[in-house]
């Protein structure tokens, strides 16, 4: 592969610069590709690549990307990286994350920032670098959610790389443990916890492009109470239609 070519073509997503568009959504499940791609016009599915699913397609008269990384911070950042190498500087996660009150199941959950729990932002930036979502984005999607009349908070996610470990407990020691975790999360007033929020902020800050979190939550961090899979097709839906409006406009900018 020449110079030219690595420039040009993702080396994990396999996407060429002429498949990716203006901004860029990142997903974690891969089967939310198809189902967000039904909400945009013509649509390009890039050829997938180790487990990597990635769709362009056009919203509001922009071109709009959408990548599943699968979970974690390590691949999410990679995902983030690698489109940004091929010229998109405006970035979206969207998906899940555990519930902390205030915020209840079903309620949207948007990152201002995020606590830095997980190792990969390590690689990005020394632990007190802060990571914060991009004000302007965040602006947008505050708008749209009102627009809407969904019920959202927006607050610190915390982001933590050990989930049986250090978010949902099964049983015995470990859950014990947990626990008292979770009463620090709730202390600090964290609104939600997931695996790659303060990662991709802080690799998006030193790439100095976009990003930001809105999540559906799904799961009560203290009862561990799972939301219905009918009512989450529902808010996904909802989550796909705000994402896209946002990304949009971003692109526009």
């Amino acid at each position: 592969m020449t110079e030219k070519e690595r420039t040009n073509r993702a080396w994990y997503i396999g996407a060429d610069r002429d498949e990716v568009g203006r901004a860029a959504i990142l997903v974690g499940d891969p089967a939310r590709i198809a189902r967000i791609a039904e909400h945009m016009t013509d649509v390009h599915f890039v050829a997938e690549n180790r487990g990597l699913k990635t769709v362009t397609g056009t919203r509001d008269g922009q071109r709009i990307t959408a990548t599943a990384f699968g979970m974690g911070a390590p691949i999410a950042t990679i995902v983030l990286h690698e489109l940004h190498a091929l010229g998109i500087r405006n970035f979206l996660r969207i998906g899940t994350a555990m519930a902390v009150a205030p915020a209840k199941l079903g309620d949207f959950v948007l990152a201002d920032g995020a606590l830095r729990a997980e190792g990969t932002s390590n690689t990005y930036a020394p632990l007190g670098f802060p990571a914060i979502a991009d004000f302007d984005l965040n602006t947008k999607v505050r708008s749209l959610l009102k627009k809407r009349g969904k019920p959202w908070h927006a607050g610190i996610f915390g982001t933590y790389d050990g989930f049986y470990t250090e978010m949902f407990g099964l049983s015995g020691e470990r859950r014990s443990i947990i626990e008292t975790l979770k009463q620090d999360i709730q202390r600090l007033g964290l609104i939600g916890t997931d695996m790659e929020t303060s990662a991709l902020l802080t690799a998006a800050r030193i790439l100095g492009v976009r990003a930001s979190t809105l999540c559906v939550a799904t799961v009560d961090a203290f009862s561990q109470e799972k939301i219905a899979d009918e009512q989450m097709a529902v808010l996904e839906r909802d989550m796909f239609e705000i994402a896209l409006d946002t990304m949009a406009t971003m692109a526009a900018d």
